[in-house]
């Protein structure tokens, strides 16, 4: 059974699940949809085009699914799509699609600090920490369990690799790729992200592999296509090598220096 705030609203389209908490002063739009269990403390706004699964907890302020700061945008059908455990803290808001891709999807169990953006047709995997008042703009694609930090901007159409810690009050406009620290001002790969890696369980020898690639990556003389070769005939390629390498070779917008 849920339990909604007499001075909550919620539209009589909108199509929610069992034992979900609804606050004070929250609004809820018609063509949405909210799975069970979730919390919505009070002032939370889900927008049209919601897709909200389970268990997530979504603090005040919060605004989910908003019509994209696009001016391309033209009131097309898109959906903005959230897993499940979440934590989005106070104030965050989440665009939903554009006509470029029709969805802005946020995985599970990822905590968004308070203040932080997702713009349209963003892509945040699962397990991710994103920091106070970081904005993505539109099209970023942020990897399974990448930490970035507060204060960080993030320039449309990049991507950011798994494993990564992104120093607070950085600005990028190319890829991070994964398993790095990056931040300095320019951003920069700083190194790889040693104590991030063994806290997730990496043995000390695929940390060094991981590290001999970058090595190789930043430092071979010679051009970026040369030095994956130079990685795929002196390394072992376990998989964690082989996303390094389809990482770097599908990049759009080249890998941070």
């Amino acid at each position: 059974m849920n339990q909604i705030s007499p001075l909550a609203y919620v539209h009589p389209e909108a199509q929610l699940g069992d034992n979900n908490i609804i606050g004070p002063f929250c609004f809820i739009d018609r063509n949405t949809v909210l799975g069970d269990g979730n919390m919505l403390q009070n002032s939370v706004t889900i927008n049209y085009g919601a897709r909200i699964g389970n268990n997530n907890e979504i603090m005040p302020g919060a605004s989910l699914s908003t019509k994209p700061q696009d001016l391309k945008f033209r009131g097309e059908e898109s959906v903005c799509i959230i897993g499940d455990n979440n934590s989005i803290r106070e104030n965050v808001t989440i665009s939903r699609g554009t006509a470029s891709k029709g969805k802005t999807v946020v995985g599970n169990n990822n905590l968004l600090m308070e203040n932080m953006h997702i713009a349209h047709d963003c892509v945040i995997g699962n397990d991710c920490i994103i920091g106070n008042s970081t904005k993505l703009a539109g099209e970023v694609i942020v990897d399974d369990k990448a930490i970035i930090s507060a204060t960080v901007l993030v320039h449309q159409f990049c991507r950011v690799g798994s494993y990564v810690m992104v120093q607070g009050g950085s600005r990028t406009s190319m890829d991070i790729p994964p398993y790095i620290i990056a931040g300095k001002e320019p951003i920069r790969y700083a190194g790889i992200n040693t104590i991030g890696l063994r806290r997730r369980g990496f043995s000390n020898e695929l940390i060094e592999l991981i590290h001999n690639a970058y090595r190789t990556l930043y430092n071979y003389n010679g051009t970026r296509a040369e030095a994956i070769e130079e990685i795929r005939r002196t390394l072992t390629i376990t998989p964690e090598i082989e996303y390094i390498i389809g990482f770097v070779e599908s990049s759009q917008r080249g890998i941070i220096k």
